[in-house]
């Protein structure tokens, strides 16, 4: 970690945090390289992605990985996209020279935000051939979050509706390409501004929730997929009016209001336990494969280079439309 002795040519570049606090605690590191471990991959980190979970963690806020990481210091990150550098003893999905991207050691620390990261190679994926290290990167977390959810937690069959809350944000706007893609019918709801995006993408209503309650307009919904959380309660709980008898509330932003499994149960709906994306190389493939056939596309925002973190940040916290990254290298 920060400030230890290091020899010369066994040291990275890194953006961290010493203690928690807001985006202007982010600041440049210089800390020794990983070295893989037997079945591990080394790589070198042209881009990382940032996701919500960085800046909560930043934040001192409670997250799934917050008793994993412990106190400060920390290297931030979790996505990564990138070439391998080496191999580690007994390693053979992957060899120096591959270009892959991943999702790392979640909720352990992965430490994404640098030059170099380390995992076990069935955390990793080839990288998708049609798109460029920045786009991939934005898709690990945000990508399996959304494909998790839909397939292993919702088991979504085609012919489904699916409401799809925030559906202009990183996780949101690939969920509608993966509900799509297993068949659904998609309601979002966004800004008036997304909305011919979204239905580029694949939605088949647009919702826009400022001007009309989503709940005057989808009905016999057979899956909620909640993206907004405790940002806006009210959103869980009208969520269950809209939602089929033995429909499903699928929460993925932290949070439920107070008494929400009772109304649920009253409402007659399920409530899925609130999940943790995992790292998962065989999903990261699926989703290759569907970029590649030209079935789901990243959409970025914005890319600051590394040492732009702090802006990264402030730029994604303030409702970035689709994905923020850091160019790191290449």
């Amino acid at each position: 970690m920060p400030g230890a002795d290091v020899t010369e040519g066994t040291t990275m570049r890194a953006v961290g945090i010493n203690r928690f606090g807001g985006p202007e605690e982010l600041t440049g590191m210089t800390v020794p390289r990983p070295v893989p471990l037997p079945t591990e991959v080394l790589v070198r980190v042209h881009a990382a992605g940032v996701n919500p979970l960085d800046w909560r963690t930043r934040a001192g806020l409670p997250t799934p990985a917050a008793a994993a990481l412990g106190a400060p210091p920390h290297i931030l990150g979790w996505d990564v996209s990138g070439v391998v550098a080496e191999a580690g003893a007994g390693e053979f999905l992957f060899a120096p020279g591959d270009q892959v991207f991943g999702l790392l050691w979640l909720p352990r620390p992965a430490g994404a935000y640098a030059e170099f990261v380390t995992a076990p190679s069935r955390q990793f994926a080839r990288k998708p051939a049609a798109i460029d290290h920045d786009h991939a990167a934005g898709i690990p977390l945000a990508g399996l979050t959304a494909w998790h959810a839909l397939t292993d937690i919702a088991g979504l069959q085609p012919g489904q509706r699916v409401l799809i809350h925030a559906a202009g944000g990183g996780v949101g706007h690939l969920a509608v390409q993966l509900a799509r893609h297993l068949g659904a019918h998609v309601t979002a709801t966004a800004s008036g501004a997304k909305h011919g995006w979204l239905r580029s993408l694949g939605a088949d209503e647009v919702i826009d929730y400022r001007i009309t309650p989503f709940e005057r307009v989808a009905r016999d919904i057979d899956v909620v997929l909640d993206l907004v959380g405790m940002a806006q309660p009210d959103t869980a709980l009208r969520s269950l009016e809209v939602l089929r008898a033995g429909g499903l509330f699928v929460g993925i932003a932290p949070g439920r209001p107070e008494g929400f499994a009772d109304r649920a149960a009253s409402a007659g709906v399920r409530l899925a336990p609130e999940p943790l994306v995992e790292p998962d190389g065989r999903g990261l493939a699926e989703l290759a494969r569907l970029v590649d056939a030209g079935e789901l596309t990243v959409r970025l925002d914005r890319v600051f280079p590394l040492d732009q973190a702090a802006q990264a940040h402030v730029h994604a916290e303030n409702g970035a439309t689709g994905k923020t990254v850091l160019h790191i290298t290449g």
